[in-house]
């Protein structure tokens, strides 16, 4: 929370110091509408698509028994920057408040696993079927080099930024049996309508960063047609947790549409 206060504290002062130099006389004045002209503002939202994901797709994991992306709704602004006289090469900066999140149901063996039964914690080797929720809400600020392909036709690719206000990470797991401590140890087992629940929410990072590219079609003289496939470059939970024991990469497809001024 600390580095996003700091962004929008910076981000104010920024704002504030534009139109302070925009009121300005003299060669200030000129220099700033100059580089203003070379402006595109753009406000947009849509929807993630995708999932936090195992690369590649781990031994644990048998079997993916159901899938849900959930809603994931974004909204958020950008602006370009071109650098050339003809407008074909450019460079954007976006802020967008975004969701991302899924559901899965899977069969795994010798998965690890940090289970709650009657108020105490048992870790150690599930094998059985588990249910996972992922959610997290996230200020994401893209920033990424444009190509005009076609007059009507953009494409973008760079890194992006992200810093998570609201993590969570939990589920249940059923129809199986931990063995506590490593694949030998004493056997646990759930069966029938037993189950039990695990939280892993607090070992989310707040800070995730990786790789945006994508296109924007012009559908009419204002409004844009955008697909941008973001693939994050560092697991989603931090260095120190040992639970899971693999990687998970965030990997969303955002489709939706925006205004250009």
């Amino acid at each position: 929370m600390n580095k996003i206060k700091i962004f929008v504290i910076s981000a104010v002062f920024c704002l504030v110091g534009l139109n302070m130099n925009g009121q300005t006389d003299g060669p200030n004045k000129v220099g700033l509408k100059g580089f203003l002209n070379g402006l595109d503002y753009e406000v947009n939202a849509g929807t993630n698509i995708g999932g936090a994901a195992p690369l590649p797709l781990p031994a644990e994991i048998r079997e993916i028994n159901s899938y849900s992306p959930n809603l994931n709704l974004q909204i958020g602004a950008t602006v370009t920057k071109w650098i050339d006289a003809k407008q074909k090469w450019g460079a954007s900066v976006g802020l967008r408040m975004e969701t991302r999140g899924m559901e899965t149901k899977a069969t795994v063996k010798n998965y690890g696993m940090a289970i709650i039964q009657n108020g105490e914690e048992l870790s150690g080797r599930w094998t059985g079927k588990v249910q996972t929720k992922y959610h997290s809400q996230q200020l994401t600020i893209p920033i990424t080099a444009v190509f005009r392909a076609h007059p009507r036709l953009r494409i973008n690719l760079g890194p992006y930024l992200s810093f998570a206000f609201n993590n969570d990470f939990n589920g249940y797991v059923y129809e199986g049996y931990l063995r506590e401590g490593d694949p030998t140890g004493e056997k646990v087992s759930f069966e029938g309508e037993s189950r039990a629940s695990y939280d892993f929410s607090d070992s989310l990072r707040s800070f995730q960063w990786g790789m945006q590219g994508g296109v924007s079609w012009t559908a009419y003289k204002h409004l844009l047609v955008n697909a941008n496939l973001t693939w994050g470059c560092n697991n989603i939970f931090v260095s120190s947790f040992k639970t899971v024991t693999f990687n998970l990469y965030p990997i969303y497809l955002n489709v939706g549409f925006g205004y250009l001024f």
